[in-house]
């Protein structure tokens, strides 16, 4: 009789309040732990996708669900616990009054104990402010790297996701203002560590993509990091009402109301068939060119639908199911759009890709000739290609036991070998060319 009514009184939500915090939770106050499955749910914005927020529950294998949040209350609570007919212990929602709650034993606590954790809508720079380099963002990345547990966010929540985010230190930026001045100071690209998720290394998020449009900041933020960072970040988008669904294996699915309403999701990437991929002009008080004979950006365009049928692989950045692939470029600050075609390169930074031991490369460094041997029969039937960093590539032909690849022609510099076995795996050799 006793465990029937501790049971019952369990469920009855109830409000905590702490120093730093407010506390919403509903379910039973028992930590239940399970095995969660792991994940990224990507929302863009507006009310949330149901069948997304199914998948994102799913994921937490009946496990307990924190709600992080900078204002408001318990909106989620009823909506996560019993709304969407997903089972799970308990949904606690901490709204987090200062920056102080990022040191708070309950805080960090809970999301030691968490199988899911949902960043709502709100202010990024709050988010980042309060939480990043704190034992908040150590917490969480260790509750993602050690525990597998799914995480997610909208708006706000999306938008912090990316190794690089934008942090909107000084407020929000349209696409007008930062395709006229890239360098406007309200266009702030940060990539100091926050949250590190593997699929969203090297990529930026944005979000309520449609309402106003941010194609044309999207691009700009791209451009800034390749100007600031160096590096060819790729990016993803969804419209409101719209998410991404990350699985562990890389498959991106893509949830909303399509064909009813035009949901969509877009992965963005610089075109790395060109030879040249840095924008014409990205410089102080100018607009942004970034043209490059109007092929500049590789875009796949997903319209989400109700099935999350639709999907994009990011592992390589190159397979979709569903979607249409267009080129973006901008020439003094205007966007364009055109149809395009599917990237002709090779993937180099992506998971799943590694060295075997059974692949000897001989010299290396080399300055001109070098030998591959391969090994078992894991190569019996194999492709090999020659890549620059920037994917480009040229099929070498196999031999029978050792390939030789003359490099001379080439200039000195980093290249890549990738083998492609007939197990379906890809391993990659790096050689030095002097």
């Amino acid at each position: 009789m006793n465990n029937i009514l501790f049971s019952a009184l369990s469920l009855i939500p109830f409000i905590t309040f702490g120093q730093n915090y407010t506390s919403y939770f509903t379910g039973d106050t028992t930590d239940l732990v399970t095995s969660p499955s792991g994940g990224i749910c990507l929302m863009g914005g507006a009310t949330e996708d149901d069948n997304a927020m199914k998948w994102f529950l799913q994921r937490a294998n009946g496990g307990d669900v924190l709600v992080l949040r900078a204002t408001g209350s318990n909106g989620y609570n009823s909506y996560l616990y019993s709304d969407l007919g997903i089972t799970v212990n308990s949904v606690e929602t901490i709204v987090c009054t200062s920056a102080l709650a990022s040191t708070d034993p309950y805080v960090l606590q809970k999301i030691n104990q968490a199988e899911a954790i949902w960043f709502a809508g709100g202010d990024q720079w709050t988010y980042i402010s309060y939480w990043r380099n704190t034992p908040v963002s150590d917490a969480l990345n260790l509750a993602v790297q050690n525990r597998n547990i799914v995480i997610g966010g909208t708006s706000a929540g999306m938008a912090i996701q990316g190794e690089y985010y934008f942090s909107a230190q000084n407020g929000t930026v349209t696409s007008t203002t930062a395709l006229a001045n890239p360098f406007d100071n309200l266009v702030t690209v940060d990539s100091s560590p926050f949250i590190q998720n593997t699929f969203l290394t090297n990529t930026i998020t944005d979000t309520h993509f449609d309402d106003p449009d941010r194609k044309g900041r999207l691009v700009t933020f791209l451009a800034r990091i390749l100007n600031d960072y160096g590096s060819h970040a790729n990016a993803i988008a969804c419209d409101e009402y719209t998410a991404v669904c990350i699985d562990t294996n890389g498959t991106a699915r893509v949830f909303g109301g399509y064909p009813t309403y035009d949901d969509n999701a877009y992965f963005i990437q610089s075109n790395c068939e060109l030879t040249n991929q840095t924008p014409e002009t990205c410089s102080s008080g100018n607009p942004l060119t970034w043209n490059l004979g109007g092929e500049a950006l590789k875009v796949y365009q997903i319209k989400g639908d109700e099935t999350g049928s639709k999907t994009f692989n990011l592992n390589n950045w190159q397979s979709g199911t569903g979607g249409i692939w267009y080129h973006w470029s901008v020439a003094n600050g205007t966007l364009s759009e055109q149809t395009g075609t599917v990237p002709d390169c090779l993937p180099l930074l992506v998971n799943g890709i590694s060295t075997d031991s059974e692949v000897a490369i001989y010299p290396n460094p080399t300055s001109g000739k070098i030998m591959i041997t391969l090994g078992t029969d894991a190569f019996a039937e194999n492709k090999l290609y020659l890549c620059n960093p920037l994917g480009q590539k040229t099929q070498v032909t196999t031999q029978t036991p050792i390939t030789e690849v003359d490099l001379s022609n080439l200039s000195n510099g980093v290249y890549y070998l990738l083998i492609y076995g007939n197990n379906g795996e890809a391993y990659r050799k790096k050689i030095v060319k002097n």
